[in-house]
């Protein structure tokens, strides 16, 4: 019945176009399927072949066949290259006006097809028609042998190659080929090395429209790529990829060496040098090597002595963010890392690994030895002295105080001493080893402990708290002798004079007093001193320098003790 129906009609607009042809006008010009009127019935002939889907005119070059003189007479032209539109702004030039105009847009800026959605414009009514299926979701255009869907009919012709392997686009200068045609541009650059997209913002050039892309949102601070599981945002679809795997916690690179998994490629390849030991960024400055660019460009501030991060709470500086992170701790006294064995924090990784010392434990004994590091029990107790122990090595140590015993002598010298660990570190004073070094900056240490307390002048971090006053300190040492002042403890005596001191550094610099001793000598005038303090005071006499200003005027001075002196003069003052 349809098919009929269908007959009918197009028996009749076929008789109309032989009435024309006969040259009998047929009035009024209006569409019998459609509400549209002409004012021409050539205008109204080649209205109906839209309903008919009548082709008539044929390209004589190939099979393609039009419903208009127009549209055959703008296809020719992809036969013999006619291009009768210029571009006056560039050499472009284009077959159809349509696409000349299409082009002027991309030098005036113009947008005239606006998203009803967002706020997004684009110079082409096919380009927002691409877009709008972002927010619909609609995807019409299905790959046949895989259940993936596109929204973009060139996306699925790119996919479809993925199946056949075909790779029709191929590179002139070499023997590559491409499954698509920005793929094959892309790589021709590598030839050239031709960076035809510069930056507005800064001098920057790119190779990619896409890279230009994302680096102005540097500039502009766009984030399009938001987390749809938290509030982050990203300026590239990649980062925000490699974001989501935190929340899923997919790990598709895994390493073939150990099997260890990782939620991004490149932090796969950067692991796997840890199995082939490579290391491709050196320094050129000292021949050492790095696995990653970041730690080489950490490393190089070594030599320029570059601090670009500063804390925000006080002056310091540092060369490494990480570092800074750690020193900030300081301040929030944040401690994110806890011990699973006792309640005790840490402010790093490195601190929380020396803390609960992970070993492979091969023995029960040596486990139960680590676990009084927790419980604080000391079994083994001197028969002299009230002092307990965790183990029986550490007695056998302490036991030599007593007896004097020192087993462990130098073949330098006639010295001896009661631990190996301290004649191992006495050697070194000869041979000037110092095998511990910081990676901060360029010192390095005789002793792991020395380089320990340095490495917290780097993070600002004090461990070691007074359970009396709160005050923290970076080394225990430093803690011990602070405990004093509360305890009134002061363990070295002058032998001249019976004098006391809290530290012995304290003890040797009174005993220069009764022997005369003036070690510390000024190499700007023939002064010499008792005290390398005293020597370092003196001689900003001769550089002027001042380092302590006051807080409450304009005056400084050269000694802590004088600023100190001084203030008191504000004090009284107010008083």
């Amino acid at each position: 019945m349809e098919r009929d129906i269908l007959k009918q009609k197009i028996t009749q607009i076929n008789d109309e176009l032989h009435q024309y042809n006969q040259g009998v006008e047929a009035f009024p010009h209006q569409c019998r399927y459609c509400d549209k009127t002409f004012s021409q019935m050539s205008d109204h002939l080649k209205h109906l072949r839209t309903h008919t889907g009548e082709k008539t005119y044929q390209c004589s070059l190939c099979d393609k066949a039009f419903s208009q003189t127009g549209q055959l007479k703008v296809h020719m032209r992809i036969h013999t290259g006619e291009k009768p539109y210029k571009c006056n702004l560039c050499d472009k030039a284009s077959s159809q006006m349509s696409s000349h105009l299409k082009h002027l847009r991309t030098h005036t800026g113009e947008k005239p097809y606006q998203c009803s959605h967002c706020d997004k414009a684009f110079s082409q009514t096919s380009h927002l028609k691409v877009h709008m299926r972002i927010h619909t979701g609609e995807k019409p255009y299905h790959c046949n042998q895989c259940d993936k869907a596109f929204s973009e009919k060139s996306v699925l012709i790119n996919h479809a190659r993925t199946h056949t392997g075909e790779k029709p686009y191929q590179c002139s200068y070499c023997d590559k080929a491409f499954s698509r045609n920005a793929e094959l541009k892309a790589h021709i650059i590598s030839h050239t090395g031709e960076k035809p997209y510069h930056c507005s913002h800064c001098n920057k050039a790119f190779t990619h429209n896409s890279e230009l892309k994302i680096h102005i949102r540097k500039h502009t601070g766009e984030k399009p790529y938001q987390c749809n599981q938290c509030d982050k945002a990203y300026s590239e679809n990649s980062k925000l990829k490699v974001h989501i795997r935190t929340h899923t916690g997919e790990k598709p690179y895994q390493c073939s060496h150990c099997k260890k998994a990782f939620a991004q490629k490149s932090k796969l390849k950067i692991h796997i040098r840890t199995h082939t030991g490579e290391k491709p960024y050196q320094c050129s400055h000292c021949n050492k090597a790095f696995t990653q660019n970041s730690e080489l460009k950490i490393h190089m501030r070594k030599h320029t002595g570059e601090k670009p991060y500063q804390c925000n709470q006080c002056d310091k500086v540092f060369s490494d963010p990480s570092v800074l992170r750690y020193h900030f701790m300081t301040h929030t006294g944040e401690k994110p890392y806890p011990c699973s064995q006792c309640e005790r924090s840490f402010s790093s990784k490195l601190n929380l690994m020396n803390h609960l010392r992970i070993k492979a434990y091969s023995e029960n004994s040596k486990l139960k030895v680590h676990i009084r590091t927790h419980t604080g029990e000391k079994p083994y107790q001197c028969s002299h002295c009230n002092k307990a122990f965790a183990q029986t090595s550490h007695l056998k140590v302490h036991m030599r105080i007593h007896t004097g015993e020192k087993p462990y002598h130098c073949n330098q010298w006639d010295k001896a001493f009661s631990e190996k660990s301290v004649l191992i570190n006495h050697a070194r004073t000869h041979t000037g080893e110092k095998p511990y070094q910081c990676s901060y900056c360029d010192k390095a240490f005789s002793r792991n402990a020395e380089l320990k307390a340095h490495i917290r002048t780097h993070t600002g971090e004090k461990p070691y708290q007074c359970s009396h006053c709160n005050k923290a300190f970076s080394q225990k040492s430093k803690l011990k002798i602070h405990i004093r002042t509360h305890t009134g403890e002061k363990p070295y005596q002058c032998s001249h004079c019976n004098k006391a001191f809290t530290q012995n550094s304290q003890l040797k610099i009174h005993m220069r007093k009764h022997t005369g001793e003036k070690p510390y000598q000024c190499n700007q005038c023939d002064k010499v001193f008792s005290d390398a303090s005293v020597l370092r005071y003196h001689f900003m006499t001769h550089t002027g320098e001042k380092p302590y200003p006051c807080s409450q005027c304009e005056r400084y001075f050269s000694s802590k003790l004088n600023l100190m002196n001084h203030l008191r003069t504000h004090t009284e003052e107010k008083q």
